[in-house]
């Protein structure tokens, strides 16, 4: 059982496990915590713990030799090619709040790269699974192909980016300059945004500061639907936290180039 095919059905019911215990947590008190005292607000919940860890005793008992990197509870390494990147709670801040746009991550690594992820939306009942062109959107009433809308130029771009507060001020600039050129933005979805990029209805999201259990599924959603995934530079070093994901490589290498621009040349 090495296909992604059938890790996906397996992420599945990762992915199902995480939601019932998310949603369990998010009817009932749960204490919040700073994992960053002393900086910038950093929060993590009980039931960002009690989701992971779900999730984590499901792959030890199916995969007991692949590795797992999750947000709250570190590294576990494996002893083969295959690694499981988990962030149980992505949008914290808006779980807290009783936004219903946070998500659970769920991605397979393979030899390090990304090759499957899946975006899940508990509290909207929305699913997007990601892997090789394979990509789908699953919601109560049944599945649907996802594909990215193809928009191709900024000046017809929806662009949304998690918080523009979170750069750094030079970031902040080079982020402005794209959102001029673009023709609406919409901020606050975390992860979701990626989804619903995949799924035609955002073209272009530009984001820093992102670990890898932030990025790691929504690589392969997006490219699954038909987009495409870089740094801001257009390569594809993640290192540094900088993603720019883009419902087409045309409307991509736009968005580079407008965040290269110096000095309003």
């Amino acid at each position: 059982m090495t296909d992604l095919a059938a890790f996906a059905t397996f992420a599945e019911a990762l992915a199902d496990g995480a939601r019932a215990e998310a949603l369990r947590w998010s009817e009932r008190e749960w204490a919040v915590e700073d994992k960053n005292e002393g900086g910038a607000f950093d929060p993590v919940t009980r039931a960002d713990r009690a989701v992971e860890r779900v999730m984590r005793e499901m792959i030890e008992a199916h995969w007991p030799d692949h590795g797992i990197q999750g947000e709250e509870f570190g590294s576990t390494p494996g002893a083969g090619r295959y690694c499981w990147s988990l962030d149980p709670i992505d949008g914290t801040r808006s779980f807290i709040c009783g936004l219903p746009t946070w998500t659970v991550l769920i991605a397979l690594l393979d030899e390090g790269q990304p090759v499957l992820g899946v975006i899940d939306a508990p509290r909207l009942g929305e699913r997007f699974i990601g892997h090789g062109d394979f990509g789908d959107l699953a919601v109560a009433s049944g599945r649907r192909r996802l594909r990215t809308s193809q928009c191709r130029t900024l000046s017809e771009a929806r662009l949304s980016t998690t918080d523009p507060f979170l750069f750094s001020a030079e970031d902040r600039v080079r982020f402005e300059q794209v959102r001029q050129a673009s023709r609406m933005t919409r901020y606050g979805l975390d992860g979701y945004a990626y989804g619903r990029l995949a799924a035609g209805g955002l073209d272009l999201i530009i984001e820093s500061g992102l670990a890898p259990h932030d990025l790691n599924a929504l690589v392969p959603v997006v490219r699954a639907a038909g987009g495409a995934v870089g740094d801001w530079d257009g390569a594809t070093d993640f290192s540094q936290g900088r993603l720019v994901a883009a419902a087409s490589t045309e409307l991509l290498q736009e968005a580079v180039a407008q965040l290269a621009r110096r000095d309003g040349a």
